[in-house]
């Protein structure tokens, strides 16, 4: 398969991808308290772990202030 083929599939999960990180670290910055009170693992966790690390972020931090 080529790259020009699979380029209608790539881009929706690219774009998914960065919506979902740019909104976890807004959150993450203006939050005050987060789970294990540790925003610098966070914010790895959310860039190392792509897709999946702001869901486990947003999961995990949910109503917390």
């Amino acid at each position: 398969m080529k790259l020009s083929q699979m380029l209608p599939f790539i881009i929706p999960l690219v774009l998914i991808h960065y919506t979902l990180a740019v909104i976890a670290l807004v959150n993450l910055i203006k939050k005050k308290k987060v789970r294990f009170n540790n925003k610098f693992i966070w914010g790895v966790i959310i860039f190392v772990f792509e897709i999946i690390g702001p869901v486990v972020y947003f999961l995990a931090n949910g109503d917390e202030e």
